[in-house]
């Protein structure tokens, strides 16, 4: 009857495997990890951070209705020209290196959620069954009385067990701040209740462990910091990711504006090849009629030729810019695009900007709303963590620990359990600090790391501000340029317009006038190179002081937000004395 229970009971426990078994698809657990995953990400994004935007990575099908839509379909031929929005948008959407900071933000809460289900409620489901045959060699020995001997004879013999366990039930362990460490566990045994009698309950074990830290870093100190830091390191991954996307899109604006800079640089070559063609025409006319020497002529065809090469290499490079900008916006490579010059011709028409307010104010809001600075200052209280819970461990270590395991009565109630019957200890434990020289080690590396991290940290500032200052000095610097450069274009176009008159006054040469176009030219690029210069000075102006806030679209606005000194210096008081207490 029992061999027949333990069949039955095989059988029935084979079934309820293979019925669990696709349970839980790979689809399923993808979406209940983007699920855990986002849901923690939410919730430690905070306000300053900047808009909840474009973090969902590509193959993920959590909705977010601030992610960048794009609706754009690229021609074979004919293209039609991407704006700037678009091409913000689509390198946004699928530019290589932002998807990567997308996977590492989403990687850093990954891992928070196996930190976290270590303290969670977990059910459990375990099912053994062994077979196991012996064959062992035995012995038999038989008397004879005549002729009298003794007669051994060797045979084998096979032995059989079999072994089935099942067991169904739910742990938890509970951590605190102090390193209380509380192992729970309840546990049923359900074979007998699917191979024996309908009456047959469950049995149940009721265990757990209790480890407290008197003295040391024993106990749960440990773990309680591996946790602390893997929320911190989730909240450190959000603030970089949004540094990155104001890095980002300040770089894919430099480039798309690069990309029609040289554009730009093509027509005015073209243009100043069209030009000296003419010129040449002409020089070639005045000297068939004795009004222009040879030797202007061959000037004249010169300035044609190098014109010519000119255009070449100003088409070259602009083909070359735009290829690595298709890399950018992960387009491929033989994909016609074309950018839209209106872009250029609209920002020239606006104004050149300055700061309101002056560049200490701008340091002032550097060290308060940069997030990379943030991250630096933090990561100083984690090392400081780590030294004070490394000097834990260098004297004696005492615990207190206590378990208990109780059952059930057999063939009753799974909630008549025998408190009575149960086994119980409570002992403590010291480990007196004869042998630290681990733990020596430990601490003094923790003690250098701490250092370490200051010295970081103190450097970041400095950084900031060489930043901020550079920015601010290039912000007017570049405004100024832009303003020379458009009177020297002006002076240029002059000289150019006024040239044909003093030609045929004779009071200038081919030459002049061949200088004269060349100098149109070098000032129209300039020109055009000022006016980009200063609207990524603007842009990179507001990146570095922390105040580029980056749309969900894709593109920025500028945040109100400024610092007085006062602010910041009290910030840098409070920051001082937590260094001090360090």
């Amino acid at each position: 009857m029992g061999s027949f229970k333990l069949i039955l009971g095989f059988f029935a426990i084979t079934a309820i495997v293979f019925a669990m078994a696709g349970g839980c698809s790979p689809e399923f657990n993808k979406a209940d990890a983007d699920k855990e995953v986002y849901k923690i990400i939410d919730s430690k994004w905070k306000n300053g951070f900047g808009q909840k935007a474009n973090y969902i990575i590509a193959d993920s099908n959590i909705p977010s209705p601030n992610d960048v839509n794009i609706d754009i379909t690229l021609a074979e031929t004919q293209p039609e020209p991407i704006s700037l929005a678009e091409a913000v948008a689509i390198a946004t959407k699928y530019n290589r290196d932002y998807q990567t900071q997308k996977e590492n933000l989403y990687l850093s809460a990954l891992s928070l959620t196996g930190e976290r289900y270590k303290y969670a409620l977990k059910w459990f489901g375990t099912v053994d069954y062994d077979y196991t045959r012996n064959g062992k060699e035995v012995f038999e020995s038989k008397t004879k009385y005549w002729p009298r001997r003794t007669v051994t004879k060797e045979k084998w013999e096979n032995a059989e067990t079999e072994t089935l366990e099942a067991q169904i039930g739910v742990q938890k362990t509970f951590i605190t701040p102090e390193g209380i460490l509380l192992n729970t566990n309840l546990a049923f045994d359900w074979l007998r209740f699917l191979s024996g009698d309908p009456d047959t309950t469950l049995v149940g074990i009721l265990s757990g462990t209790l480890d407290i830290p008197l003295l040391g870093n024993g106990g749960g100190k440990l773990a309680w910091e591996n946790l602390t830091q893997a929320e911190r390191v989730v909240l450190y991954q959000i603030r970089t990711f949004n540094r990155f996307r104001q890095t980002f899109v300040v770089s894919i604006i430099n480039e798309y504006y690069g990309v029609l800079r040289q554009k730009d640089s093509v027509n005015n070559a073209k243009n100043n090849w069209n030009s000296s063609v003419e010129y040449r025409k002409q020089a070639e006319l005045e000297a068939k009629c004795g009004r222009t020497p040879a030797y202007q002529v061959d000037q004249a065809r010169q300035r044609e030729l190098d014109a010519y090469n000119g255009y070449v290499t100003a088409l070259q490079r602009y083909e070359q810019s735009l290829d690595f900008f298709k890399i950018q916006l992960t387009i491929p490579i033989t994909t016609p695009i074309e950018l839209d010059q209106n872009e250029l011709v609209a920002l020239g028409t606006t104004a050149t900007s300055e700061p309101n307010f002056t560049v200490d104010d701008a340091i002032d809001t550097a060290l308060q709303c940069r997030l990379d600075l943030a991250n630096s200052y933090n990561i100083i209280e984690d090392a400081h963590r780590k030294v004070v819970l490394a000097s834990q461990g260098l004297g004696v270590q005492l615990d207190l620990s206590a378990s208990a395991k109780v059952k059930t009565e057999r063939d009753t109630d799974i909630d008549n359990f025998e408190f009575n019957k149960g086994t119980y200890n409570l002992g403590i434990h010291a480990d007196l600090p004869f042998d630290r020289k681990n733990q020596r080690n430990i601490y003094r590396e923790a003690l250098i790391i701490l250092e370490r991290r200051q010295r970081e940290y103190s450097n970041d500032i400095d950084s900031v501000v060489l930043d901020v200052r550079q920015a601010y000095r290039l912000l007017l610097s570049t405004a100024e340029q832009y303003l020379t450069q458009k009177k020297s274009l002006a002076l240029a176009e002059d000289r150019v317009k006024n040239m044909p008159v003093l030609l045929k006054s004779g009071r200038a040469q081919i030459r002049d006038l061949l200088d004269a176009q060349d100098s149109l030219l070098e000032a129209q690029n300039d020109l055009t190179s000022a006016l980009v210069g200063h609207t990524i000075a603007i842009l990179s102006f507001y990146r570095d002081i922390g105040i580029l806030q980056v749309r969900p679209d894709g593109m920025w606005e500028q945040s109100q937000t400024t610092v007085s000194r006062n602010q910041t210096n009290e910030r840098e008081s409070n920051n001082q004395s937590s260094r001090d207490n360090i």
